[in-house]
């Protein structure tokens, strides 16, 4: 991980790769009040993830402006390593967004996100590593392409998807070392079933996450998933892959009855969810090469009304 600093880059030392990213994202001359920034957060979170959105519902009040907080500061580092195109570009932009983390922590930011972020991070509680190790699979995603074993790709995960689970629980009142490993579970388990959905998706952004070991273990070929062959092989492979990934969700699901009933209500309908990419997986016959399995929008709604009946009982 780059360094801490503890002053934010002027406008002017910006990297040239904020031009390839929404100009609301760049980092201003002067911060903004606490209410606007609120505002910015909160914009963010309902323009740019419908799910997110859903899950909010049902959430208490008192808490959902801190979680467009958290998904604000999320959505745009994941978009500052994925959206810009140049690897060194995109490690630039991540450096300054440290920086701002930093200045969250121990300065003044001027990001809208930072100035939003440090209430909450002052009210929960929450160690600045949890934010800043989202950025180490960022930076990650900008040198690595390939993972060689399963137990690479849950070093990944380590990182790209297990602190968000760290960060709900901290909003929710809840930081102990037993419900943090049961979060990690489910959360690399949401991983996984991203992964196994958007495979070729992945590959024309050059990225491989199936370990390198399951492809020479089924004898399937970069060239297949490049030209999109399905073949029996492949299938196979996929096949043993969504059952490893369903064992990871069935590892999380305790957690449910050690939370409250509104975090329990959310962590139910993100884990179905997944599960559901899962199930869309199987019921294309674990192709995921000749189109992106996706979950029906009626399955979406049949999803929330469990959710929200979950929450009425």
């Amino acid at each position: 991980m780059a360094a801490t600093r503890t002053n934010s880059p002027s406008l002017p030392m910006q990297s040239l790769g904020w031009k390839a990213l929404p100009e609301s994202y760049r980092i201003p001359e002067s911060a903004p009040s606490l209410e606007e920034a609120q505002r910015y957060c909160g914009r963010l979170a309902r323009t740019h993830y419908e799910n997110f959105s859903v899950a909010t519902w049902f959430l208490p009040s008192a808490l959902r402006q801190h979680f467009y907080n958290v998904y604000a500061y999320c959505r745009i580092s994941d978009d500052l390593g994925d959206e810009v195109g140049n690897a060194q570009q995109s490690l630039e932009l991540l450096d300054q967004w440290e920086a701002e983390l930093e200045a969250c922590y121990h300065g003044s930011p001027r990001h809208p996100v930072f100035v939003a972020l440090a209430q909450t991070v002052r009210q929960f509680g929450i160690p600045q590593h949890e934010f800043s190790d989202l950025l180490i699979a960022f930076r990650q995603d900008q040198t690595v392409t390939r993972f060689p074993t399963f137990d690479d790709v849950l070093g990944y995960c380590r990182y790209s998807a297990n602190p968000v689970g760290h960060l709900v629980l901290y909003l929710c009142g809840y930081s102990d070392a037993e419900r943090q490993q049961l979060s990690d579970y489910t959360c690399t388990a949401l991983q996984l079933a991203n992964f196994w959905q958007d495979v070729a998706v992945d590959y024309g952004k050059g990225r491989i996450y199936l370990p390198l070991e399951s492809l020479q273990r089924f004898g399937v070929s970069e060239e297949d998933i490049a030209n999109r062959r399905a073949t029996p092989e492949f299938i196979e492979m996929l096949k043993f892959e969504v059952q490893r990934a369903r064992e990871w969700f069935d590892r999380g699901l305790p957690l449910v009855k050690k939370v409250n009933r509104e975090l329990a209500v959310d962590l139910e309908l993100f884990s179905r969810g997944g599960q559901e990419i899962l199930n869309a997986i199987e019921r294309q016959g674990f192709d995921v090469l000749s189109s992106r399995p996706v979950i029906s929008k009626p399955r979406k709604l049949w999803l929330v009304l469990r959710a929200a009946a979950g929450k009425l009982l």
